[in-house]
């Protein structure tokens, strides 16, 4: 695939972000005379008099959380430290700044892909020499892997998300006598007992697509392994591969499986898939989707999370590794000045974490992070299941061309949507998603 030759066309190869709040762009600072009194170890320089710029996607809660961060910093350091939130459409926002010669000194972006486009056009500055050994002290290889281009690490991966994650009704599985199950085998037994009880297994929202490629992509790294879950994701195996066979196999089963699947095909939304699981009447006992989940049940349902609903990581396949498919935000450095090299090693640090993993609605893949500070018993295992994956991979429909991972009506969203509605078309699927991906990454 041919690079963009402006910043603004990063937009056209950048996967659409998920829904969140934020739209029009919210400025807020801080510095010691107003910070909180938040402890920073470290050997961090006195940066009094100077002004870091930051920017992210995050507004409203999370922007007021991650002040707090960076009050922490300007506490420590004397600068004085100030936050843009750039809304949804980071690449277009953050385009504009960097064509206009103004871009901030630290972003936190949630795509990997805009962080390789970046760095290839030379945008960003790979970790200094301080910040890579402060990556290297408190992150899992895997995640320095994920912003290495070229040899050189250019992220600090400061915010996670869990999408490997399955959510039961507690009570539903107490009646039906089943429990948390570690394989996939267990797995579709377990389906097949709270079934049998007089409940559907599981739910399904396949409005729109995207919880459907999640499934795959979970199924997928548990089948076919990380580096052939790299080789897809780059297209330099064709979606015909006998490994993309083999997940989709798998898939057709279960979703073949009519006995097993709450009755509504692909019209069920996923929101309402989560309340047919945890709503007053419940219909099904079982709902997959990432760690976000929690918020739905929370505003959705009067189902308490951590007692009415609990989860259980995704299944092994074939005996494979513990491993997570997910998402999250990783800082970037816009320059090489002493603050903002101060700020990305304090963004590494488990302190910066702990700030925000105490306020809640956070999850950090930094393997040093206090676990007990996670204000409940869920967002605890969330986070732990997180970081001690033995395997990481980005959710790949986020590292695709949009327009075959990210588009609704088109690419891998419509063409598992007509896989859900017909799973026993594995042959047709594969050759509609190898079609897709091919004129996409022209």
């Amino acid at each position: 695939m041919k690079r963009a030759t402006s910043l603004a066309a990063l937009v056209a190869t950048t996967a659409l972000l998920a829904a969140c709040g934020g739209t029009a762009p919210n400025t807020t600072s801080s510095s010691a005379s107003g910070a909180p009194a938040t402890e920073v170890k470290g050997d961090y320089p006195d940066l009094t008099g100077e002004t870091i710029s930051v920017a992210s996607d995050w507004s409203g809660a999370e922007q007021e959380n991650f002040q707090k961060v960076l009050d922490g910093f300007a506490k420590a350091t004397g600068a004085k430290v100030t936050y843009t939130s750039l809304g949804n459409n980071v690449a277009t926002a953050l385009g504009t700044q960097i064509e206009g010669g103004k871009p901030p000194s630290v972003a936190l972006i949630p795509q990997p892909g805009l962080l390789k486009q970046l760095a290839a056009k030379g945008s960003i500055k790979p970790l200094s020499a301080e910040v890579s050994d402060a990556v290297a002290k408190n992150y899992a290889q895997t995640w320095a892997d994920l912003s290495t281009v070229d040899d050189k690490n250019y992220g600090v991966w400061f915010k996670a998300a869990n999408k490997s994650t399955i959510w039961y009704n507690t009570k539903l599985y107490e009646e039906a006598g089943a429990t948390a199950p570690a394989t996939w085998e267990d797995f579709t037994k377990t389906l097949k007992t709270l079934s049998d009880s007089g409940y559907a297994g599981i739910s399904i929202g396949a409005d729109v697509g995207w919880p459907l490629t999640d499934w795959f992509e979970n199924v997928y790294l548990r089948t076919a392994g990380p580096e052939k879950y790299d080789q897809l994701t780059e297209h330099k195996i064709p979606w015909t591969d006998p490994s993309v066979k083999e997940a989709l196999d798998v898939l057709s089963k279960l979703w073949g499986d009519s006995a097993l699947i709450q009755p509504g095909g692909a019209q069920r939304t996923f929101p309402d898939s989560v309340t047919a699981v945890f709503g007053e009447k419940p219909a099904a006992a079982t709902v997959y989707e990432g760690d976000f989940v929690a918020g739905n049940i929370t505003s959705q349902t009067k189902s308490k999370v951590g007692t009415d609903a609990k989860l259980y990581p995704w299944p092994s396949i074939n005996g494979s590794k513990p491993s997570v498919m997910g998402a999250g935000n990783v800082a970037v450095a816009f320059d090489e000045n002493k603050g903002t090299q101060a700020l990305m090693k304090y963004l590494a640090s488990p302190e910066a974490a702990n700030t925000w993993i105490a306020l809640g609605g956070f999850t950090s893949p930094n393997k040093n992070a206090d676990m007990n500070l996670y204000p409940d018993e869920i967002s605890r295992q969330i986070a732990d299941e997180l970081v001690n994956a033995e395997v990481f991979k980005f959710d790949m429909s986020d590292l695709v061309p949009s327009a075959f991972g990210g588009t609704e009506g088109q690419g891998m969203w419509q063409i598992f949507i007509d896989f859900y509605q017909k799973p026993a078309d594995v042959e047709g699927t594969m050759a509609a998603l190898e079609k897709a991906a091919t004129e996409a990454y022209k």
